[in-house]
């Protein structure tokens, strides 16, 4: 952990300027910022816990400076980045459809039912 960095009071500070807002509804906006930031903290957790499976992989024992000094090389940083890319994909997944939905809105039903009866 870095030294000398209150992170209780630093998660108390207030940015300068107006909060972003994306929805109607402030409490949407609020709820889906605690989402990604729970989201944020138990991606840092895996990548956490992924050292420490490696370290017990090679060397049976750990030492919590052997975790803080752990530097994945290529092959791990690869795996590492293709799970993380997968885990964020998982949790935007609703968003994207949202997003998709608005691009590509669903034809009128009577669209449908004329490319269905037409042969």
């Amino acid at each position: 952990m870095t030294e000398g960095i209150d992170w209780i009071a630093r998660s108390g500070a207030r940015a300068k300027g107006r909060r972003p807002a994306f929805f109607d509804e402030p409490a949407l906006d609020r709820l889906y910022s605690l989402t990604l930031a729970l989201a944020s903290e138990l991606s840092a957790t895996r990548e956490r816990l992924d050292t420490v499976e490696r370290l017990l992989e090679t060397g049976g024992t750990l030492r919590r400076e052997d975790i803080e000094a752990y530097a994945p090389d290529r092959a791990a940083g690869e795996e590492r980045g293709e799970s993380t890319r997968a885990y964020i994909a998982r949790i935007m997944r609703g968003f994207q459809q949202e997003v998709e939905a608005m691009e590509n809105p669903d034809p009128p039903i009577m669209d449908w039912v004329e490319k269905l009866s037409t042969p």
